[in-house]
């Protein structure tokens, strides 16, 4: 087992204002961008469930674009093979329960070892309110692993600007560092910064006016953080933006 304390240099967590919205493809490309530019990094999918039939899984895909076993991308343990949210899927095929901190844990022991990894990737499964675990959503578990970043994905079209708020508003604790406290002595799954929140508008497309119009309304009259190419994301998650 790797180094529990061998913490990436930065966290990100890729979450999504609802499923199906594209989580797995900006991750993927994220990481292939940090690649070329030098970077080292890993991907976690705490638990996924998936249908049978699909060809690939979200930790294949995601295994594919950094060059890690996919089996430490999201152990088989985790690995839940009926298309509903992880714990509702473990108990349909009559597996143990588990909690957000057996998953956060998990996470933070499964981390390379020196030389540590400029960024880890962890993926969160369908919309933030939807369960992660037993006793948490992907809230919860956000918290539980403190995140450098927050990567919200989103569509760029119609409804996306209250789907926007409504994800931001149930992250609200975890952006301002009162929705969970650290649960390690040594520092394993805390970090000593803020968490910054980027919201990335997935198939953006610029000859469309909606678009366009909802990025200016996200960015102008909310203020917030808004990319729509993946190098912009890739700058923002490494703060030199």
């Amino acid at each position: 087992m790797s180094d529990p304390l061998a913490r990436p240099e930065r966290v990100v967590v890729v979450a999504g204002t609802g499923t199906e919205i594209g989580k797995t493809w900006v991750g993927c490309r994220l990481l292939t961008h940090l690649i070329a530019e030098g970077h080292r990094v890993a991907a976690r999918k705490p638990a996924q469930s998936f249908d049978t039939n699909d060809h690939t899984t979200d930790a294949d895909e995601l295994a594919m674009a950094t060059g890690e076993d996919a089996l430490i991308v999201c152990p088989p343990h985790r690995r839940y093979e009926v298309p509903m949210a992880p714990p509702m899927a473990a108990e349909v095929l009559g597996r143990p329960a588990f909690t957000v901190t057996e998953l956060a844990w998990e996470v933070a022991a499964s981390w390379p070892p020196a030389p540590a990894i400029h960024v880890g990737l962890i993926e969160l499964a369908g919309g933030t309110r939807s369960p992660m675990a037993s006793d948490g959503d992907g809230v919860d578990l956000a918290a539980a692993c403190r995140p450098d970043v927050i990567a919200v994905v989103a569509d760029a079209g119609l409804g996306t600007i209250n789907a926007v708020r409504s994800t931001l508003d149930t992250l609200a604790g975890v952006i301002e560092g009162t929705a969970a406290e650290g649960t390690s002595a040594e520092g394993t799954l805390t970090h000593g910064g803020s968490t910054e929140v980027v919201v990335h508008l997935n198939r953006y497309d610029d000859t469309n006016d909606l678009h366009r119009r909802n990025r200016a309304w996200l960015a102008e009259a909310d203020g917030l953080v808004l990319t729509v190419e993946i190098g912009e994301l890739a700058r923002r998650v490494l703060g030199n933006a």
